[in-house]
């Protein structure tokens, strides 16, 4: 992960934070998020955000099991949260003439939710705890024994199995910390799983944690074609 020269530095970092609850919608340091921003509620959230640093924090609302954001019967975005999430700079913003807006996050550092503090015009703040993050500033390398090889036949059956469909000359050319961050960030994995990418304690864990992930749903995949 490159320096953001436009965001805040660790020492720079605020003592609290926007946070957009989001299903399925996992943002890592180095990554970018791009949003379609369209609640009352989240266009108030980017309009006071648009001030320096401009940064959001991403966290998965804890839906029942099984449950969708479309199906849960309840607000989402008042959910119970889990604690650690990933603060993004509104790195791009682009305003639609019917009301709504488009902004991509560039994912800067994950945080701790210490407490949540009083909202505003509708969306959520907290305190986030940044102590535990600050190697999220420095270049994450893969080590020479991570198995890209591995990880890009284990993504071959997973694309086969489940229909998507890949630019593979583009995957095959990516390097590797670059894969593993877009791969955590765009597959359709549990929320679960999505947050163990997440809390990975670093970029090798989270590499080892993907192919795992990978690996259980093509098991599962097959199992499921098996029995039809």
């Amino acid at each position: 992960m490159m320096r953001d020269l436009f965001g805040p530095g660790f020492a720079e970092l605020p003592d609290s934070l926007p946070i957009f609850p989001l299903p399925g919608a996992l943002l890592l340091p180095g990554g970018n998020l791009p949003l379609n921003i369209f609640e009352p509620r989240y266009l108030a959230m980017v309009r006071d955000t648009l001030a320096w640093p401009r940064l959001i924090g991403m966290v998965q609302p804890k839906l029942p099991a099984g449950a969708e954001d479309e199906d849960y019967g309840e607000d989402v975005g008042a959910a119970a949260v889990y604690q650690t999430g990933c603060a993004g700079r509104i790195a791009i913003f682009q305003e639609n003439s019917d009301g709504r807006c488009q902004i991509t996050l560039a994912g800067l550092v994950r945080f701790r939710i210490t407490e949540e503090i009083a909202g505003v015009d509708g969306y959520r703040r907290v305190r986030p705890d940044w102590s535990d993050f600050a190697a999220d500033f420095t270049t994450q390398s893969l080590p020479e024994t991570f198995e890209r090889q591995r990880l890009l036949t284990i993504l071959q059956d997973y694309f086969h199995l489940t229909g998507l469909s890949a630019d593979w000359s583009s995957i095959e050319a990516a390097p590797a910390e670059r894969l593993v961050t877009s791969l955590s960030m765009i597959c359709p994995f549990d929320p679960r799983e999505k947050q163990a990418l997440l809390e990975a304690p670093d970029m090798a864990k989270r590499g080892e944690t993907l192919i795992t992930i990978l690996e259980m749903a093509v098991m599962e995949a097959r199992s499921g074609v098996g029995r039809h």
